[in-house]
């Protein structure tokens, strides 16, 4: 699998048969090779998660399915473009098919914000996006908010336990201060993945370097990936 960091939470999955576009909103989209299908996933309705220029991709390739949470509204769809969209919201799955007919399984799970996180199988993988599923605590902010947030992302959280995930993506965010790493901790312990690429970094390139430098992370670093620029690829 190449995988392909576009910009803060968006990024390019290329499989053998079928190419997965996360969260897209700006920056250079890869090639993919050949006329593999591109499935495009938008988890929120945010501006750093979603754009309508995700449209503009099916005036250039053919095979362009678009899978998008239910919190984005219908008419922000072209018409024309409907019949190849699926909306999922929290709980539910679909089944599509990939380049070579076989299935592309996704489920979205609740987000802690705005809309979904996806959990995608395909050829034998399975990719976690966490959109903007996450440990929101804020300094500041009363305690029981605090409390009830963590409380929320645990329970998510515990839906995915005991799944083997190969490629997550997932949030370390700067925004946080000192606590800007309990989302990726709390999904490193209670779940994990053999490779987890940090997003939603604001463009703090060395945030995953500082994250694996916690004493938190001792058990797990090697499985934490480095980003260093926009467009960098890695085979995974």
């Amino acid at each position: 699998m190449k995988v392909t960091y576009i910009h803060h939470s968006s990024f390019m999955a290329e499989l053998e048969h079928a190419a997965l576009l996360f969260d897209y909103f700006e920056g250079e989209i890869p090639a993919v090779e050949g006329d593999k299908p591109l499935f495009v996933f938008a988890s929120h309705r945010h501006g750093d998660h979603f754009s309508r220029s995700i449209f503009e991709l099916a005036d250039k390739r053919r095979n362009v399915t678009y899978v998008l949470s239910d919190d984005i509204w219908t008419r922000q769809v072209p018409e024309e473009l409907l019949g190849r969209t699926t909306f999922l919201g929290p709980g539910e799955d679909t089944r599509l098919l990939d380049g070579a007919g076989e299935p592309l399984d996704i489920e979205a799970f609740k987000s802690t914000d705005e809309g979904v996180a996806f959990l995608v199988k395909a050829e034998g993988k399975v990719i976690y996006h966490a959109g903007d599923l996450n440990n929101w605590v804020w300094e500041g902010e009363p305690e029981k908010d605090n409390q009830r947030m963590s409380e929320r992302y645990h329970t998510e959280l515990a839906k995915l336990a005991g799944r083997h995930i190969d490629v997550a993506f997932m949030l370390i965010d700067p925004r946080q201060e000192k606590d800007f790493y309990l989302g990726m901790d709390d999904f490193m312990r209670m779940v994990g993945a053999d490779v987890v690429f940090p997003m939603h970094f604001w463009g703090d390139f060395e945030a995953a370097a500082r994250f694996k430098a916690l004493p938190c992370a001792r058990d797990y670093q090697d499985r934490i990936r480095e980003i260093h620029k926009k467009g960098e690829s890695f085979i995974v």
